[in-house]
């Protein structure tokens, strides 16, 4: 029987960072617009060689993220990283989209705070409409600033949530501060009725995991794998039906494991802990969504069935309308009876 298309499967996409959504021939063309130079790692068309598990690659990978993100500077090119980030995504068969953004990291060259967020808003309105892609917002806190910052952003992120914003995250590195100081933002978002999806379980063990549920109540993980190291945690994890959104690719190009086959995906999904699989930063760690179901099938042994289960959990950890929701369980379905 011939191998199932990846790309048609139908899937949500729940982990994907902003600039880091960017294709690496609009990083050049903006780069060029606004005379930034790039280093090597940026624009020599292959991705970076980058490890995060010391604090000297972690800040390397700031840094190209940083500069990736100063070629960002007018709507237009907001827009248009918006747009072509949709066009990925259906590409590579996602149905839905939650991209996830700090807007204090735009506001300076968009006129504050609140014309950054409303851009980015405005971008996410017009790329679903010419793409047919479900997309929202999630807004996310940054870990190194301070946690006044991130009660700030949650109660903007509340203000606009008619407007497409549906969870609220903590980014950067986990191996910083405590997800406790920033308990009071997320308690602010969720009675403000968006989904908690901190990060936590990457660069840090276990108790970061444990962290991001005690002390932040998260409903999601920003990737969460560490928690394969804890058969406690990945049972409290499975019972809460709390999602860890996995980055394979990503984990692997941080140096969090040596190769594919070392992220646990098998050892999560034996546990019963609910995945959706994400890419995380396409721009640095050079895949897009499918690629990390072709990781799951060539590297973990993932049927066509369990292939369709994993787009399932995403599915079902997304915050999407329920109608929306059983169409595309309905268009799994399909894709799994196919021959």
């Amino acid at each position: 029987m011939a191998v199932r298309d990846l790309h048609a499967l139908p899937k949500a996409h729940l982990h994907l960072h902003f600039t880091g959504s960017m294709r690496s021939t609009t990083l050049l063309e903006l780069a060029d617009k606004y005379g930034v130079h790039l280093p090597a790692a940026l624009s020599g068309g292959e991705p970076p060689s980058l490890r995060a598990t010391d604090e000297r690659g972690w800040f390397r990978f700031q840094r190209l993220y940083d500069i990736a993100r100063s070629c960002l500077r007018s709507p237009e090119d907001i827009h248009r990283l918006v747009r072509e980030a949709a066009e990925e995504d259906v590409r590579d068969g996602s149905r839905w989209l939650e991209i996830q953004v700090d807007p204090t990291s735009y506001a300076p060259r968009l006129g504050g705070l609140i014309p950054a967020l409303e851009t980015i808003l405005d971008a996410v309105d017009s790329a679903a409409r010419e793409t047919g892609l479900g997309m929202r917002l999630v807004v996310a806190a940054n870990r190194m600033k301070h946690p006044l910052d991130a009660r700030t952003l949650a109660r903007l992120a509340v203000r606009y949530r008619d407007r497409g914003i549906v969870g609220f995250g903590l980014s950067n590195d986990e191996r910083r501060g405590f997800a406790r100081d920033f308990d009071r933002a997320f308690a602010i978002a969720r009675d403000g009725g968006l989904l908690a999806a901190p990060h936590g379980g990457e660069l840090s063990g276990p108790s970061s995991v444990r962290d991001c549920l005690d002390d932040l109540h998260a409903a999601r993980l920003g990737h969460g794998v560490r928690a394969a190291e804890d058969p406690e945690l990945m049972a409290r994890l499975a019972g809460r039906n709390v999602t860890c959104e996995v980055c394979p690719a990503s984990n692997v190009a941080l140096g969090v494991y040596d190769k594919p086959e070392d992220v646990p995906l098998r050892k999560l999904w034996d546990a019963g802990v609910p995945m959706a699989l994400g890419a995380d930063d396409p721009l640095l760690f050079g895949s897009r969504l499918a690629a990390q179901y072709g990781i799951a099938r060539d590297a973990h042994g993932f049927t066509d069935s369990e292939l369709a289960e994993l787009a399932r959990q995403s599915v079902r950890a997304a915050a999407m309308p329920a109608q929306v929701r059983e169409d595309v369980l309905g268009e799994i379905d399909k894709w799994l009876a196919s021959e």
